[in-house]
């Protein structure tokens, strides 16, 4: 029977999520299998992944090959180091405390990694929305801008439009005393010529 470590897929259309499994090769991808290790979840960034190491490890030495996906999920978390530097205290090639060293500065250096990658992204996000805010605030400027300079013109054009009202009704009034004046100059000449 040959055993598989491999993804099981859950979740909806477009929203998977993933249980890691322990399975045998010839089982259906989401059918019966042995044994859950873990849980996969790409939709989060960076992705969720929790594992049983300990599980996988222990699959692992008892000859259970990983698919393509789940062996870089395994490097992800430091399982496939772990069974590597196991197996270099089985041959004697280096001790078990400088084993666990390498396996502990990996692992530093790994978390360190991802938490500039979460870091990234919130300032990242922090940035874009400063700067969406500076873009509103920057159009707002110019809408305001443009209305006040509508209604610049607006009461130009009222003032304007005043000013030739009182024109004409100056205007207006002048004929209308010239009008009036010359009834009477007509008046005061006929009374002469008679």
């Amino acid at each position: 029977m040959a055993v598989k470590i491999r993804l099981q897929r859950h979740g909806k259309k477009n929203f998977a999520f993933f249980h890691i499994v322990v399975a045998d090769s010839r089982s259906p991808r989401d059918g019966r299998y042995i044994e859950q290790i873990g849980s996969y979840n790409p939709n989060t960034n960076p992705a969720t992944i929790v594992l049983n190491s300990e599980r996988a490890l222990a699959w692992l030495k008892v000859g259970a090959e990983p698919t393509l996906t789940a062996r870089r999920i395994l490097s992800y978390e430091g399982v496939l180091l772990r069974h590597h530097l196991d197996g270099g205290v089985a041959k004697g090639a280096l001790t078990q405390e400088a084993a666990d060293k390498k396996w502990n500065d990996w692992k530093a250096q790994r978390d360190a990694k991802v938490e500039a990658k979460v870091s990234g992204i919130k300032n990242a996000a922090i940035e874009a929305k400063k700067a969406a805010k500076a873009e509103e605030t920057k159009v707002n400027e110019a809408r305001a801008e443009a209305l006040a300079k509508k209604a610049a013109e607006a009461a130009a054009a009222a003032k304007a439009a005043e000013a030739a009202e009182a024109a004409e009704e100056a205007a207006e009034a002048v004929a209308e005393e010239a009008a009036a004046e010359a009834p009477a100059e007509e008046a005061a000449e006929a009374p002469a010529e008679a």
